[in-house]
């Protein structure tokens, strides 16, 4: 048994902070104390368990954390009595986690951490006898994870930097060594921090997701406040990832900021916010943005967040940290008012485009990224190849690359399948091929094993000023015996929210190409000769046309295909266990999907329309794919409606249809601008808006431009 020393202080707490934080309970704290007090008051109301249950433990850590804090900040003995009862359980089951790796996972590190904050909190005014009996099992109990992690380096979550379940094991063993006097235990979740903190995206984007974003980033925070406490090192801005990992998070919130794009594993659409996380980003990094949201969680979402979200043990427990990281100093800004409706996260590339900060606005989120994103991806190659390690361990990445999905109107359209541990291509918004999507699929790690070059890309990104342009580059993600030569992807949103999506895909045999469209439910079909869309007389002209609603949104899909289409809609159900250590725990989602299939054929050129509408007030689609005699070697033009047309180029890199002539990859008009992406000459409507001066091989503009203006 290592040997350990009584802590010469409280972690996190002295007798000068504390003074100031007794006197702001009746002030600015009021609304923290409120939360922390009723979370207490939950506690008194509920029984733990007097024996180890089969499921999850990790409550039992911050029960003591909260019970602690409240006694230390009040002195009121019944706090001090609550929070012996709760680790008393903790202290008495024999081992941490029952179903999966006991000792040594989530429940050991969430343990770990809340019973050595009450340990140093309630300090000598516990009794010797229970003093002693909690100081020898948290001694136990961190001997026990830490020989783990050091007998698994290279493995699993001892070496695994980008994963939630490195961060909250290590941060229990720094806890437990601040407390107990360990530098062994400190040293060692230092270094692996330290690490963590240099390769994670300085982008902020998390490969895992908005939920386990929820879940495991507040543990970054909670080591970089102890390290600050217990050594006076501040790493603050040396993690970058941190200090822009709340816009992320911020673009991932769907209109109405109370639900969230659940790309990745999520366990539903509601396990998004964290009060405390964006506390301590707003008072570290100074982001008013972060301050605001913590208010308007905490006011309008906070009890549909904590009673409907699948994540345990959830927002309520974290009352401490709520008290603890809030700054009145940082002033709350409205994000409508300072950040852009646009975004493009490139480690993981994501690119988000909302037409407002408004809660009926359409949002569409798209992206590609090799497994982990591009840093994780490259990073742990090197890692491995230097130490011999396995450090990617991206199970909650999903083979998602070239997905999107779409909401509007306080409602979903198009939408992921949420939680997987079968993950395949065939559950997002993605492309089929002879019936299959990615390779190294149909498991929980996808990207397990993968070979360096199965990666995918997004490229030409413009996200800017109400327009969104990217393609993503996914044809190395496929099985090699399919002989995908290439699949791309373009996507681009104009300011109004009309997506026009255009598939291109090459092989080196005939193939079935199928484009996938999920839905919360069933699509209709819209009947021909019906005046829906604009499409000619609406004769039969090979596309496909459905139309979806959700309550009050509504969006057209049409859907053609070179040499034309057949569609049909099936069921797709997914079900799933989010977590080994509760086994009961089954999540289910049932998407209805809409498949078009072209005709066998070594090339795929699909080109989809969506067109959101107010479901209460419906409009007709006013989207026009404009003829072309070549489709697979010309541009795709579209005429959308409402003074908005999309020109996206062929292979040859030209556009020439609907009044516009480019060298570019695309042009975008809305109104009096148009936004170009790779363009070194434009021409729209007979007015010059780019000039190469007879220079083809000049420099290529991505931006948007003034329509008229020379530039």
């Amino acid at each position: 048994m290592t040997e350990t020393f009584a802590p010469t202080r409280m972690l996190l707490l002295d007798d000068a902070r504390l003074a100031d934080l007794r006197s702001r309970l009746d002030g600015d704290l009021a609304p923290q104390w409120r939360r922390l007090a009723e979370q207490c008051d939950l506690y008194r109301r509920t029984t733990p368990p007097a024996e180890h249950p089969l499921a999850s433990i990790t409550y039992l850590g911050p029960a003591a954390a909260n019970l602690a804090l409240a006694y230390r900040l009040t002195g009121q003995r019944h706090y001090l009595d609550e929070a012996w009862r709760w680790i008393s359980a903790a202290v008495s089951f024999d081992h941490w986690g029952r179903a999966h790796l006991p000792d040594h996972d989530l429940d050991a590190g969430w343990i770990l951490h809340g019973l050595s904050l009450a340990y140093t909190w309630l300090g000598e005014d516990l009794e010797p006898e229970r003093r002693e009996a909690l100081r020898a099992k948290l001694a136990l109990q961190g001997e026990r994870l830490f020989d783990f992690a050091v007998a698994n380096e290279g493995s699993w979550w001892s070496s695994s930097f980008w994963q939630n379940h490195h961060w909250i094991c290590h941060t229990g063993l720094a806890t437990v060594g601040y407390a107990l006097g360990v530098p062994a235990w400190t040293e060692r979740a230092k270094a692996a921090m330290g690490t963590v903190v240099d390769v994670l995206p300085a982008d902020g984007s998390d490969m895992e997701g908005v939920v386990y974003w929820r879940y495991g980033v507040p543990w970054l925070a909670t080591y970089l406040d102890l390290l600050h406490d217990a050594e006076g090192v501040d790493w603050w801005d040396r993690c970058r990832f941190l200090a822009r990992t709340f816009f992320y998070r911020l673009h991932q919130a769907a209109p109405g900021y109370e639900e969230i794009v659940d790309h990745g594993d999520c366990h539903d659409r509601r396990s998004g916010h964290s009060v405390a996380l964006y506390r301590i980003l707003a008072s570290r990094y100074r982001i008013g943005e972060a301050q605001w949201l913590a208010d308007t969680v905490a006011e309008r979402f906070f009890w549909r967040e904590a009673y409907e979200s699948g994540v345990r043990p959830g927002v309520l427990p974290e009352a401490w940290a709520e008290l603890l990281w809030y700054d009145a100093s940082v002033a709350p800004v409205d994000p409508a008012t300072s950040v852009p409706a646009q975004a493009a996260f490139e480690d993981l590339g994501l690119l988000v485009h909302r037409t407002s900060w408004d809660d009926d606005a359409t949002l569409v989120s798209f992206k590609s990224s090799p497994g982990g994103g591009h840093t994780a991806w490259d990073t742990s190659r090197r890692l491995d190849a230097e130490r011999g390690w396995d450090t990617l361990s991206a199970g909650h990445h999903h083979p998602d690359a070239g997905s999107f999905v779409l909401a509007s109107r306080g409602a979903w359209l198009l939408v992921d399948e949420g939680y997987s541990n079968r993950k395949r291509a065939g559950h997002h918004n993605l492309v089929l091929v002879d019936g299959q999507g990615f390779a190294g699929e149909g498991r929980y790690h996808v990207y397990a094993d993968a070979p360096p070059d199965r990666t995918a890309d997004m490229v030409d990104v413009l996200a800017e000023g109400g327009f969104l342009h990217g393609r993503a580059r996914t044809g190395r993600m496929y099985p090699a015996e399919l002989g995908v030569e290439s699949l791309e992807r373009t996507l681009v949103v104009l300011p109004s929210g009309r997506t026009v999506v255009v598939d291109r895909g090459r092989a080196a045999e005939p193939r079935e190409w199928t484009v996938l469209l999920h839905a919360d439910h069933p699509a209709e079909a819209v009947e021909l000769g019906v005046p829906h869309d604009g499409v000619g007389d609406g004769a039969d002209d090979g596309a496909v046309r459905r139309v979806l609603r959700n309550g009050r949104a509504g969006a057209w899909l049409t859907t053609r295909a070179a040499g034309g289409a057949r569609a049909d809609q099936v069921v797709t159900d997914v079900e799933a266990n989010p977590t080994s250590s509760t086994p009961s725990l089954v999540v289910t989602r049932r998407l209805h999907t809409v498949r078009v299939t072209p005709p066998v054929s070594r090339d795929l050129l699909a080109v989809t329309v969506v067109e959101p509408f107010d479901a209460f007030r419906p409009t007709p689609s006013t989207a026009r794919l404009l003829p072309a005699e070549d489709p697979l070697t010309t541009e795709v033009a579209v005429e959308l409606g409402g003074g908005e047309r999309a020109y996206l180029a062929g292979p040859d890199g030209t556009i020439d249809a609907g009044g516009v002539r480019a060298r570019a990859r695309a042009v975008l008009v809305a109104g009096d601008r148009a936004a170009v992406v790779g363009a070194t000459r434009i021409e729209i409507d007979g007015r010059i808006v780019l000039a190469d001066d007879g220079d083809a091989g000049g420099t290529e503009v991505t931006a948007v431009l003034p329509i008229g203006v020379r530039a």
